[in-house]
């Protein structure tokens, strides 16, 4: 496995390396360069809000024939895409998974700086309530730039370009000419709702947990998928995490009750039959005491099947 995991990383480094150069809709694959039609990077794989050197908080990108539908909006966002050489403007649709300031502190960012960025298109946003709220304060606040930019500037009006739909219970959330979307209801108290997200693309099937703890919808939701991007707790690392705090017991419960032991992930995927698995959304983000063989190591125990670490800006 070390051998494959070392391949992935030269191939997403020269993946990356290709967005810089301008030809960041291609693949590295084994026999040379191949186009894939449903990309996803993981543009920040470290799950809490507090800022990090090497780790941002959560923030996925699927792009599908060049249309980008951003899955979380973690501190960042925009500059993250910008780094993994995708354009801002593309950005057709946002889907947050449930509302904590790791999934969602830049969501209002993200379609201010693309309308910033030269966006003129119509994008949906989904995600549970008060979104709409959320969304229509945001451009309250910010307002007076809005204005300026519009009448100075010669910008579209901002506001009619952003659709927003709330939602409440799992199903069938969108379907366009390149994918398919459907969400679970997972379980992360006390947010509720939290969801996680299928696409079906035109050549692969990726799942996004959100924040959960061990989750039967989530099972069913990524039968047979080509990859799911699970969030992953070290269990063992917790007292760790919350030493250098005062309300150290109170956090502590909630991480235990509200994400998944790395090893329930291995569970998880293996019950699914997915083909990869990622570890993403890790908590601790920045244990140095934590190498990628432990992680891989405790899920390795459940699943059999490829299984990757996240870092920020990997294409998968």
């Amino acid at each position: 496995m070390r051998t494959d995991v070392s391949r992935r990383r030269f191939l997403t480094r020269s993946t990356i390396l290709l967005a810089s150069l301008g030809i960041g809709g291609r693949a590295l694959a084994q026999g040379g360069a191949v186009t894939k039609r449903t990309r996803v990077i993981i543009l920040a794989s470290g799950g809490g809000p507090r800022p990090r050197k090497d780790r941002g908080s959560t923030a996925h990108a699927v792009i599908v024939d060049g249309v980008l539908y951003v899955v979380d909006c973690g501190n960042g966002v925009a500059r993250q895409l910008v780094q993994a050489g995708v354009t801002l403007p593309s950005l057709r649709h946002v889907f947050v998974t449930h509302h904590h300031s790791d999934h969602n502190a830049d969501y209002g960012n993200l379609l201010w700086l693309a309308w910033a960025s030269g966006l003129r298109t119509r994008v949906d946003t989904w995600g549970p309530p008060p979104l709409e709220k959320m969304t229509r304060l945001f451009f309250e606040m910010n307002a007076y730039d809005i204005d300026t930019r519009i009448a100075d500037e010669g910008r579209p009006a901002l506001v009619p370009l952003v659709h927003v739909h709330e939602l409440t219970q799992g199903g069938l959330v969108m379907q366009d000419e390149r994918v398919k979307v459907t969400a679970v209801l997972v379980d992360h108290p006390p947010v509720a709702p939290a969801f996680g997200f299928r696409f079906d693309g035109p050549d692969r099937s990726i799942v996004f947990s959100g924040d959960t703890n061990k989750s039967d919808n989530l099972i069913r939701l990524a039968q047979a998928a080509d990859v799911l991007i699970h969030e992953t707790l070290w269990v063992p690392g917790v007292d760790r995490l919350v030493a250098r705090i005062p309300q150290a017991a109170t956090l502590k419960k909630h991480i235990i009750d509200s994400h998944t032991a790395v090893e329930d992930v291995g569970r998880v995927a293996a019950a699914a039959g997915v083909k990869t698995l990622v570890l993403s959304h890790l908590v601790p983000a920045d244990d140095p005491t934590l190498t990628d063989d432990m992680w891989i190591g405790a899920a390795r125990q459940y699943f059999k099947g490829d299984i990757v670490v996240a870092r920020d800006g990997m294409e998968i």
